[in-house]
């Protein structure tokens, strides 16, 4: 029986947008998933504070994207996690038969080493990133690029993350999106 492989793609998507949709849908087939979960964020440690209340969050994201395989969830607020390592841990535990890929933009990995227990997270799950609008270049040169180096799984090959040996990531790059939800709030989106 084939293991189910699920993308996990976190965020406070405040609001969620269409460049969230279209990385969504490129994980789908670039990392070979069976489903995507948008673990919508009730607080994130990184931000001072959400704009829209986390109902609102929850209840945008899910008008934004519908796919039969991808599902929004508030469920880092049920069990009670504020941060990805400790998210991972509980959902790893609670469905040892799922292969979760923790799945972020290129942007997230420039800071990636300032995520509490992010070591803990290359540890955990395989982790896919997808390329976004700006530097390219900066996200492979970012420290766990560099200290990972040896672990990353070749573009051509991205299909096979979801049952490499962690720690392991891939890097792809797609068409781009220059969508923000911080540019959206702040009334500078389309």
């Amino acid at each position: 029986m084939k293991t189910k492989t699920v993308g996990l793609l976190g965020g406070s998507f405040d609001p969620a947008h269409a460049g969230h949709v279209n990385i969504t849908k490129a994980a789908l087939t670039r990392f070979d998933l069976d489903e995507v979960w948008w673990l919508v964020s009730p607080r994130n440690p990184l931000k001072i504070k959400n704009h829209a209340s986390f109902t609102a969050r929850i209840k945008s994201a899910s008008q934004m994207i519908q796919h039969p395989r991808v599902y929004v969830t508030g469920i880092e607020s049920r069990i009670g996690t504020t941060y990805t390592a400790d998210t991972l841990s509980a959902l790893t535990h609670s469905f040892p038969k799922i292969q979760f890929v923790w799945l972020m933009g290129a942007d997230n990995l420039v800071q990636f080493d300032q995520w509490q227990q992010w070591e803990r997270i290359m540890y955990t799950v395989p982790v896919g990133i997808l390329a976004r609008p700006s530097n390219r270049l900066a996200p492979l040169s970012a420290r766990t690029a560099r200290i990972y180096r040896s672990y990353r799984i070749p573009m051509h090959q991205s299909r096979l993350l979801a049952k490499s040996k962690v720690p392991s990531w891939c890097y792809v790059n797609l068409p781009m999106s220059h969508l923000s939800s911080s540019a959206l709030r702040n009334g500078d989106g389309p």
